[in-house]
């Protein structure tokens, strides 16, 4: 997702803020090493001699990140959902939310009007569980988009918090009982590139957990496996993708199982881990005629990977 994110953090931001990531960077490796045997090796002994307690094909919550359709408004989107014969939805709020909203994004709509999309997507028999918000640098942005989530009963929100707010969003969080899942962009777009910055805004903030988007880590040269790995535990959300190729921020995505992101490692890594949690197809390419097809195509290469999980 590209669209809707310039107002957390752009380019030019990016470079603004280039010396305070190196210094998290830094701090952030220092504590790795300094609590590597004390809690690294503890969650690697632990993943790797438990046993899962999680069977995939009924605890894991496999759906669709609606920025998969974002060419359409927010009622057609839910309409090529349920073609596809998924449940679980994740919208967000910077998006039209249609012609009966003159279509204003959802972020910008009354309570009356998240109400009225709450019904359509019980309408239809899916569940929004998640939702993608975005806010700028006052706190006040982040509690509308808290206000959203709140009417809609979310359980977590997916987003890339502000470096000097991770203090007052987690806070913020903690008062309205929903958790924060920190989402990866790439290098040169968001601080969260790198799991070591994501490790660090962890610490201390009881109500952060992670979206792990499996797409984007290759883009900055990070292994998607091994980002799995050490953010073992923490993972709430993840975000089915794949990429062509490793270290190259202008690629955009193809269907999963045509590129180089190893799922099955990954599934049985996060069986491994326990997680039991939410899986969402997201598409940021937009292919001729809309992503409904593909949509098919990576929810059966999904559930054929799970059959094979052991």
């Amino acid at each position: 997702m590209i669209k809707g994110h310039t107002v957390l953090i752009c380019p030019d931001r990016y470079f603004n803020m280039k010396k305070t990531i190196s210094f998290l960077l830094l701090a952030t490796s220092i504590f790795v090493a300094c609590n590597n045997s004390s809690q690294t090796s503890a969650t690697t002994d632990s993943t790797n001699t438990a046993t899962s307690t999680v069977d995939p094909s009924k605890d894991w919550k496999f759906g669709v990140a609606l920025w998969t359709f974002h060419d359409v408004d927010f009622p057609t989107a839910l309409n090529r959902v349920d073609s596809a014969g998924l449940v679980y939805v994740e919208p967000n709020t910077f998006v039209s939310a249609g012609a009966d909203f003159k279509d204003s994004v959802i972020g910008q709509l009354s309570m009356a009007g998240i109400d009225k999309l709450k019904s359509m997507i019980a309408q239809r028999n899916l569940k929004a569980e998640s939702l993608y918000i975005v806010g700028d640098s006052t706190i006040d942005s982040w509690k509308k988009q808290f206000d959203i989530a709140k009417e809609l009963g979310v359980e977590y929100v997916t987003t890339e918090p502000p470096l000097n707010m991770w203090n007052s969003l987690d806070s913020l969080a903690g008062v309205y009982g929903i958790r924060i899942a920190i989402h990866d962009h790439w290098l040169g777009f968001s601080h969260y590139w790198n799991p070591d910055t994501t490790l660090m805004a962890l610490q201390g903030h009881p109500n952060f957990g992670v979206c792990a988007d499996l797409g984007h880590w290759p883009k900055s040269g990070i292994n998607p496996l091994e980002a799995v790995k050490k953010l073992s535990g923490h993972i709430i959300g993840v975000h089915f993708k794949d990429i062509a190729a490793y270290n190259n921020t202008a690629l955009k995505d193809v269907v999963t199982g045509t590129g180089i992101v190893d799922f099955p490692a990954i599934l049985a890594e996060l069986r491994k881990q326990n997680f039991n949690g939410h899986i969402y197809i997201e598409r940021d390419s937009i292919e001729a005629g809309g992503n409904l097809k593909s949509v098919i195509q990576e929810k059966n290469y999904y559930n054929d990977q799970i059959s094979k999980l052991k």
